[in-house]
């Protein structure tokens, strides 16, 4: 099998290719062929499938940014308890 050049996709992208691949795999085509349709592994597939399955692009497009607000978010948290930590520490000097 010859190599997959790596690329990176959108969420509305892999949700498109997850219904493609779903509706390919109704119509009776087996996995590797839906795997060399969507130019994917297997492992990608299944990855894919329980993260974005049955989804609207809308869907995993929000799910990102929460997922990026979520991030952002415990950042800050972090921030704030070693800063409060700081002063405890400070202030217990004195």
């Amino acid at each position: 099998m010859e190599a997959m050049k790596r690329q990176r996709h959108t969420s509305e992208q892999v949700v498109r290719k997850v219904r493609e691949g779903e509706h390919m795999l109704d119509t009776g085509h087996d996995l590797q062929e839906v795997l060399r349709h969507l130019e994917i592994t297997e492992s990608t597939w299944k990855r894919w499938q329980n993260t974005y399955g049955g989804m609207k692009a809308q869907d995993a497009k929000r799910l990102k940014e929460l997922e990026s607000e979520n991030a952002k978010l415990r950042k800050l948290l972090a921030e704030a308890e070693f800063d409060k930590e700081m002063l405890k520490y400070i202030t217990e000097g004195k």
